[in-house]
């Protein structure tokens, strides 16, 4: 009888399985979007019983397409939307909705306590004090949900991420995986455990809080009422970490960027741990009795800039019209545009930043913006890369999401980094990477080295541009992040 992977990918918008072989090639994929709810301005929410509703769905659906049998499929791995919130209780029922990654609510709270714990946090956790990560928004639940931190400290009450939820719901463990415990501000990265004095900082619980365990080991089985069979649930990632593990960036220096809304970049920094001013410190996974790190970077606007493009100023129909637009110029003619729709992320961390189109002319056009957009994408992803590279030697850049079927992006890319930018053959590298975490676990396959045989380029992208165009161009946009940066302060909005 023939063996698959099937993989979970719960992201914030939908929950999708993907069924993969040995030579990873994708079977059948199922997905189902979610509701997204927001309670009040600045608050993002989600129904926890909808993401389950929608990844069993999606489960169902893989399966069929892919026509496996649940008897057929010898792991599940998970990969989810990292840092969303969820409480339950030892029935698996949720006790308020999740609150979401993207969730502003303890912004407040979080600056309150950066001001006089700020220093202690990176330390331990490598990450810089955010509303982001999951900390605040427990310590938001415990407050603020009636009789919460009562039920918590009687036993009563489990905390997770989405990875941690689903797992239960499947096999009643409560675990979750080094990578997705980096995110939450409570987990000690060197010692790799909960961290005492975090907890206290926060208020939480240790009761509530799931057991850490490696990327790639059996957590337990899915109940048999669920699927018809036993199924090993055996590699959990974060999202970023997984797409990094999917392009297989096993070693130290090795760099992926997932175009999608944002962007993100995560780089291999091995064993070490390694500290940026600019740019966040996490475990990639935990494999065979070793912690992996990574610094990561993040962008966040870069995807959503081309949708606005569509659906704000309707300037194109499609996503796909930004790249026959851009090649009608020989070059951008001294536009620019920075999308800071949200403020600017790593490296700048301006939360006061606001979009700009500048180098406007009576001559310009739809061409020039379009253009500008998606090199805004690629300087962003520079910005973030030459931080890196203050730490780490890069060579090339694999990249993956939405954004890279564009060839005149992937070409700018290489040609701003001076790097070669290596795009595979199997896009859904998120997905990949849990699934190959999930299938190391059960032997399916033996080796990173075997994973590395299957990992296959489908276009590498040489940079062709000389020097001085590429010094020129990148100053040119750094000139005008200057000019975006503070904006919000200094028209007080």
């Amino acid at each position: 009888m023939e063996r698959y992977i099937l993989s979970l990918d719960e992201g914030t918008t939908s929950a999708r399985a993907i069924v993969f072989d040995r030579e990873s090639n994708v079977l059948g994929i199922g997905q189902y979007e979610f509701p997204q709810h927001y309670p009040k301005p600045g608050w993002v929410e989600h129904n926890p019983e909808e993401i389950w509703n929608a990844q069993f769905r999606a489960i169902k659906t893989a399966l069929e397409r892919a026509n496996v049998e649940p008897g057929q499929i010898a792991a599940m791995g998970i990969t989810n939307q990292r840092e969303t919130t969820i409480v339950w209780d030892k029935n698996g029922k949720p006790l308020y909705n999740a609150i979401v990654w993207q969730c502003r609510r303890t912004a407040e709270m979080v600056e309150e306590i950066k001001r006089e714990h700020g220093d202690v946090i990176k330390e331990k956790t490598g990450l810089v004090p955010d509303a982001y990560f999951s900390a605040s928004k427990l310590k938001w639940l415990l407050d603020n949900v009636p009789s919460l931190r009562e039920r918590a400290e009687k036993g009563e009450v489990l905390f997770g991420t989405v990875d941690t939820f689903l797992i239960y719901r499947l096999t009643g463990e409560h675990v979750t995986d080094y990578s997705n415990a980096s995110r939450t501000m409570l987990f000690n990265i060197k010692r790799l455990d909960w961290d005492d004095e975090l907890l206290e900082i926060f208020g939480i619980p240790e009761e509530v809080l799931p057991e850490v365990k490696e990327s790639s080991e059996v957590y337990g089985y899915t109940k048999k009422e669920l699927l018809g069979a036993e199924i090993p649930v055996s590699g959990d990632a974060g999202d970023q970490q997984a797409a990094l593990f999917g392009q297989a960036g096993f070693e130290a220096g090795m760099v992926k960027a997932t175009y999608g809304t944002g962007s993100f970049i995560l780089a291999n920094t091995g064993k070490t741990v390694r500290y940026s001013d600019n740019l966040l410190t996490t475990i990639a996974w935990g494999l065979n009795g070793k912690v992996t790190y990574a610094l990561e970077g993040s962008v966040f606007i870069t995807g959503a800039a081309v949708q606005w493009l569509r659906d704000g100023i309707k300037i194109i129909k499609h996503a796909a019209e930004t790249e026959e637009l851009a090649r009608k110029l020989e070059s951008n003619e001294g536009v620019y545009f920075v999308p800071a729709f949200v403020g600017l992320g790593a490296p700048y961390w301006d939360q006061f930043a606001r979009g700009l189109i500048i180098g406007i002319t009576r001559g310009t056009g739809r061409e020039h913006i379009a253009r500008a957009t998606l090199e805004a994408i690629a300087y962003l992803t520079r910005d973030v890369i030459e931080e890196m590279e203050k730490l780490v030697g890069i060579k090339e850049l694999r990249v993956d999401g939405g954004a890279t079927a564009n060839d005149f992006l992937m070409e700018f890319q290489a040609d701003i980094l001076n790097r070669r930018v290596v795009r595979p053959v199997v896009k859904e590298t998120t997905a990949l990477g849990a699934a190959y975490l999930a299938g190391l676990a059960v032997d399916y396959w033996e080796s990173l080295e075997e994973i590395s045989t299957l990992w296959k380029a489908e276009r590498v992208f040489e940079p062709t541009m000389d020097d001085e165009t590429r010094k020129r161009l990148y100053q040119g946009w750094k000139e005008a992040v200057k000019r975006a940066m503070g904006w919000a302060n200094v028209v007080d909005v």
